[in-house]
């Protein structure tokens, strides 16, 4: 493992005599690494420059889990402002105006809230259909691009945070005696 014999090559590109200058050039074309794609800096020795070595970047690419917490964290955070701006806002009322204007809220966004669970139990539906190996697109005489359960899954997250965002900033609007804009948040 270590210490052990290496097999190289005496005519490998890599290997150069001790009287020779660096030749990085031909390690760049071998590579695929041109200078219009690599960044190249010069090694000074002595005070002289001696040749120009290509800086290779690499990306970092955060884990998977740690991009899920994140996202958690984030959707928590969203959760806890619109949930104290909601309340702010209906404390700021009167207890009359805040009846009806908790009535005409239900109004408005009790559709889009069901039209959201909708598409969160249709998601779900297809979850238990690729389960249980049932070809759900046989049974319903579907072509086969029809939306998995996971692109369902995505537009209901987004859905989710549409809806109770616009009905925060109803709230807000509604109470700080903005009616007009308020009125056309649910649209």
């Amino acid at each position: 493992m270590f210490g052990g014999p290496v097999a190289a090559s005496i005519n490998s590109p890599h290997l150069r005599k001790s009287s020779s200058r660096a030749v990085v050039s031909d390690l760049v074309d071998e590579l695929g690494i041109g200078v219009e794609n690599g960044h190249l800096h010069p090694i000074e020795e002595n005070g002289l420059k001696i040749a120009s070595i290509p800086m290779i970047t690499v990306a970092i690419v955060p884990s998977p889990t740690l991009l899920w917490r994140f996202k958690v964290l984030l959707f928590l955070l969203w959760g806890f402002i619109c949930s104290k701006i909601g309340w702010h806002s209906v404390m700021r009322m009167s207890v009359d105006l805040r009846d009806l204007f908790l009535y005409e809220a239900f109004l408005y966004y009790n559709p889009l809230l069901l039209v959201t669970a909708m598409v969160w139990l249709w998601g779900i539906n297809l979850w238990v259909f690729s389960q249980s190996n049932v070809s759900y697109a046989k049974i319903f005489y579907l072509n086969q691009n029809h939306l998995t359960h996971r692109e369902i899954w995505k537009c209901a997250t987004w859905m989710t945070i549409i809806v109770p965002t616009s009905m925060t900033a109803y709230l807000y609007l509604y109470s700080h005696g903005e009616v007009s804009l308020a009125a056309s948040q649910p649209v």
